[in-house]
């Protein structure tokens, strides 16, 4: 069974840093991508950023580029997200996700999640 757990999130002033992990367990892929995603209060889920395993090829939502920065560790089968001069309009639950293909933007295309992990920018 694969769990993913997301931590780091917390309550930051406006143009804070924060820094998300997320473990994976029972995961033995050889091609995924990881993902991490964002969801406000009365908004749907909003892809922020993913990263492909096979390639390192990475992606991020016009809104968080040049601020956050996907990353991984294999050997300790983590995933980060580093996330610099955090706005107000980035409050809400960060969730990652594993999807089976090796390049996923979409949420629909992701088959395993975290519970999510709560982030507040107060300005």
């Amino acid at each position: 069974e694969v769990r993913l757990v997301e931590s780091g999130g917390g309550l930051v002033q406006a143009g804070g840093s924060l820094r998300l992990s997320c473990i994976a367990a029972g995961f033995i892929f050889v091609d995924y991508a990881i993902g991490w995603f964002r969801q406000a209060p009365g908004k749907e889920r909003e892809g922020v950023s993913c990263l492909s395993s096979s390639d390192g090829s990475t992606y991020y939502a016009d809104s968080v580029k040049g601020r956050f920065t996907i990353s991984s560790d294999n050997a300790k089968k983590t995933a980060y997200l580093q996330m610099n001069s955090l706005k107000p309009e980035d409050t809400a639950v960060y969730y990652c996700a594993v999807s089976l293909t090796s390049w996923a933007v979409s949420p629909y295309e992701y088959d395993y999640w975290g519970q999510g992990t709560q982030v507040t920018v107060s300005s």
